[in-house]
């Protein structure tokens, strides 16, 4: 369980500087809505952080703490210190935030099946909350 969840602390971890990159380097014409949409999704993606952090801590885990080993470890790439339009930065937000739902979908499932419910609830409200920004960025044709 341990490396399942160090990998979604290391992902949580890439994505939330993906997403400050994606904040600081979008240019665009709608660059204020999604400056500011980027803004509210890495404050979510932070406060899953810790969230996830200490919830190893109360299961006696070990969570890597250290740039290098969350780079090492994480599935999700960083983001290039370049500008991007809106839609190519909701594409990438939209992959990472599937692969980062169907995670915690699967830490639900291992932490159900050994009935450590409280691994299970934490991640409940990863789904509820990745569920909705995946489907509100497809109701805005992002592919």
């Amino acid at each position: 369980m341990e490396k399942l969840w160090n990998q979604f602390l290391s992902d949580l971890v890439v994505e939330y500087h993906k997403l400050q990159t994606f904040h600081w380097y979008v240019k665009d014409v709608t660059f204020f809505q999604t400056h500011a949409k980027l803004e509210e999704y890495y404050d979510g993606v932070n406060a899953q952080i810790d969230e996830v952090a200490e919830v190893m801590l109360m299961r006696g885990m070990k969570p890597k703490a250290t740039l290098k080993d969350f780079l090492a470890t994480s599935k999700i790439k960083e983001a290039k210190a370049a500008y991007v339009t809106t839609p190519a930065v909701f594409k990438e937000v939209l992959k990472d935030f599937e692969y980062l739902l169907d995670s915690a979908v699967t830490l639900k499932a291992k932490a159900d099946a050994k009935n450590d419910y409280l691994l299970s609830a934490k991640v409940d409200g990863f789904i509820e909350n990745y569920s909705k920004a995946i489907w509100m960025l497809k109701q805005s044709n992002v592919k």
